[in-house]
């Protein structure tokens, strides 16, 4: 009996991770802030302790020694579980690309660009990853051509000139 007590603590602190990271922003109320108590934190300590406390009952630990096993191990997780959460929320990233890092890179024409007034289409690698726009230019320039942008009117449109030949 004591066994399933202690599963049901263990299955409420994973039922409450899971609430933490799927729904953190929905249940924002619950967050009490980047002290050392949060709902990751309680989720954490709830799962150690419910989960080790059960495989000690289970090994013949009585109740009494099998929660102080359950509490031995849910400290250091719930520590742990505050270090890691932190550590995601704070997490330095790198800025989110915008039009102006468009311009100064190079690009392959994809659809050949009229001259004047119209578009055709530019593959440019942005943040690593290959992005394609629409690109005007002064003068014709057929699909395969390297140019390069000088200029980003939008977010999806270019103004390049091809690149000189070899």
């Amino acid at each position: 009996m004591e066994t399933t007590v202690f599963l049901v603590f263990g299955g409420v602190g994973v039922a409450l991770l899971a609430l933490a990271l799927l729904g953190g922003e929905l249940l924002s109320f619950l967050h009490f802030g980047d002290g050392p108590v949060s709902l990751e934190v309680v989720a954490g300590f709830l799962g150690a302790f419910g989960f080790a406390a059960a495989i000690a009952s289970e090994l013949g630990a009585g109740p009494i020694g099998a929660a102080v096993i359950g509490l031995v191990a849910a400290a250091p997780a719930a520590w742990l579980t505050l270090r890691l959460s932190r550590a995601a929320r704070t997490m330095a990233t790198d800025a989110t690309p915008t039009r102006h890092d468009l311009v100064g890179t190079l690009g392959v024409i994809v659809t050949a660009v009229p001259a004047g007034s119209g578009y055709g289409e530019v593959r440019v690698l942005l943040g690593g990853q290959p992005v394609k726009l629409n690109a005007r230019a002064q003068q014709r320039i057929e699909a395969g051509a390297q140019v390069f942008v000088i200029e980003a009117p939008s977010d999806t449109s270019v103004v390049v000139e091809p690149t000189p030949g070899p």
